[in-house]
């Protein structure tokens, strides 16, 4: 049996119109209003600004919105949130990521279909992962040599902010929210 929530989910009846309009939009988009957004309504301003935050972020912009969400499964799968696995490994799908991609990106990507430039983003994850220390001068030499100034800083956001992601549906027991299909 799984652990109970610690903080209440808030259903679009129980939310202010603000966040209605939030819910109505995720809803369009993704075909479900993601658990985590009914669990940071309790929040709304904070709700939100992660919903602004994450539209910039994960749009096609330096980098393309189907490669940022494999970034953020396999920042789900180091952190072994399956909450954060299953939402990203959709939101993928949906962007048009390859089922071959979707399958290589929680287990060896290095053997995956994946070109040498997004296999060093995804190395970068690990890294960063385990610690920021890490990216050493050689290794942001040949992150340089893979992308521009603007693609590093999306591939460094989109790493931290699924590392900050990952601590809070977990912390806060967030359950896996059900596929579009499902409902």
């Amino acid at each position: 049996m799984a652990p109970s929530m610690r903080v209440p989910m808030l259903e679009r009846e129980q939310v202010p119109p603000e966040i209605a309009n939030l819910y109505d939009a995720l809803l369009a988009q993704r075909g479900v209003v993601p658990n985590m957004f009914k669990t940071l309504a309790n929040v709304p301003t904070v709700a939100i600004g992660i919903a602004g935050f994450l539209k910039s972020l994960l749009g096609d912009t330096a980098l393309s919105g189907r490669y940022k969400e494999l970034v953020a499964t396999r920042v789900g799968f180091l952190n072994r949130c399956d909450y954060c696995v299953a939402a990203h490994t959709i939101s993928a799908r949906q962007k048009g990521a390859s089922e071959d991609k979707i399958a290589a990106i929680t287990g060896d990507f290095e053997s995956g279909p994946f070109t040498e430039s997004e296999k060093l983003g995804l190395r970068c994850a690990e890294i960063l992962h385990r610690s920021p220390q890490g990216i050493d001068d050689s290794f942001f030499r040949q992150l340089k040599s893979a992308y521009s100034d603007p693609q590093i800083v999306e591939l460094f956001t989109t790493i931290g902010a699924f590392e900050m992601f990952a601590r809070i549906i977990d912390g806060l027991r967030v359950p896996r929210t059900p596929p579009p299909s499902s409902r």
